[in-house]
């Protein structure tokens, strides 16, 4: 089964919809914000999971179908606990990340995702469509807890002739306004990845520059994959099971981001032509299709698993290509930053709380001058 973009998590939708609140009162945020209380409300400490029976409503009804006696269910209770406190406490007091409670309070949840997201482009180019919020200013997303909410808005913008895509999202940060639970379908996820979501929101817990979201998304996906890689070296070793797997997964990711970011470049050039729109939409509907049959072509060539396969079967639009360039586009640039500042990941993160949304230069700018590479 294909699935991306949901461990890159959403930034703040909770903080965008409780924010709303203080300022209007409007469908979409009541009822985004009631059922995002009504999951904080059910929230029960982490370590309740050690005691808590088989009959107690902490498990989704499908994990407790799997088959598992009650002996490994506890065992991987137990494991997933202590993973997440160990993980905690290193993006704490090793990299420097934000004291708070998040990750500490548990919610059980019946599906493996916690909200469907909208996003939108422009048909004919990568000009995203924007949504204004008090409090956090424009974002390139629209959350909803109901997926029937989404689809309705979905609607409403391809009505606009945008290109729109729905994406399911496993965890976003509150920016501090409440504590950030855990999801009953985190269990299942491998230790790094594990690590990559909770470095990752606590960097968003941590460092958030108003009106500059494409920057704070990269910073956090950097942090977060560069974060779980320093914690499972540090955990498990270069030359354990866990390590090897990590790193087969982020050649995957990788593998698929450059494979991406080459139909982009192709479309980018497309879209740079002085074309007629309808002509350029056909163009892009070849390129999409030649590109699709290439990547089945190649994949065992490209990919160590079959997380991927999916792709062929999508249907592509500049919506979903554009989330790329949202998450990815400064990869490179905040490496090149990394390795020039010495490769020391609590520097870097110490040099990012530096950042102020109202200071004179872009984020990228203050962040080079914070770690003396001016």
């Amino acid at each position: 089964m294909l699935r991306l973009l949901t461990v890159v998590p959403v930034l703040a939708m909770v903080a965008i919809l409780l924010g709303c609140l203080t300022f209007f009162s409007g469908c979409y945020t009541l009822k985004q914000g009631v059922t995002m209380l009504g999951y904080l409300n059910r929230a029960v400490p982490l370590e309740s999971l050690l005691t808590a029976s088989p009959d107690e409503p902490v498990d989704p009804a499908k994990e407790e179908a799997a088959g598992s006696s009650d002996e490994h269910t506890a065992l991987d209770k137990r494991r997933f606990v202590e993973q997440v406190l160990d993980i905690r406490r290193f993006a704490i007091t090793e990299l420097g990340l934000r004291e708070s409670t998040n990750y500490t309070r548990y919610v059980a949840l019946d599906r493996d995702y916690l909200a469907a997201v909208v996003s939108a482009a422009a048909q004919d180019s990568f000009s995203r469509y924007e949504w204004w919020f008090p409090v956090v200013g424009k974002v390139p997303y629209k959350g909803f807890f109901d997926p029937k909410d989404a689809r309705k808005e979905a609607e409403k913008l391809k009505k606009k002739d945008l290109d729109v895509w729905i994406r399911g999202v496993d965890a976003f940060s509150t920016l501090g306004w409440f504590s950030d639970p855990l999801y009953s379908y985190m269990r299942r996820y491998p230790v790094h990845q594990l690590a990559d979501l909770i470095i990752h929101e606590q960097l968003h817990a941590t460092v958030y520059l108003k009106g500059q979201s494409q920057f704070d998304e990269e910073l956090a996906e950097f942090v977060g994959r560069e974060g779980s890689r320093i914690y499972m070296e540090k955990t498990f070793g270069l030359d354990s099971e866990e390590y090897r797997h990590m790193l087969d997964s982020e050649a995957d990711s990788v593998a698929y981001r450059v494979f991406i970011q080459e139909l982009i470049a192709e479309l980018e050039t497309l879209y740079a032509k002085e074309l007629h729109k309808e002509e350029k939409l056909q163009q892009k509907t070849a390129i999409i299709r030649v590109a699709q049959t290439r990547f089945d072509a190649d994949y065992e060539r490209m990919f160590h698993s079959d997380n991927y396969r999916g792709f062929s079967r999508l249907a592509v639009n500049n919506a979903y290509l554009e989330l790329f360039r949202l998450y990815y586009a400064g990869g490179a640039y905040l490496e090149d930053l990394y390795d020039r500042s010495g490769r020391n990941l609590p520097v870097f993160i110490a040099a990012a709380k530096t950042l102020k949304s109202r200071r004179g230069g872009t984020p990228r700018q203050q962040l080079e001058a914070a770690l003396g590479l001016e």
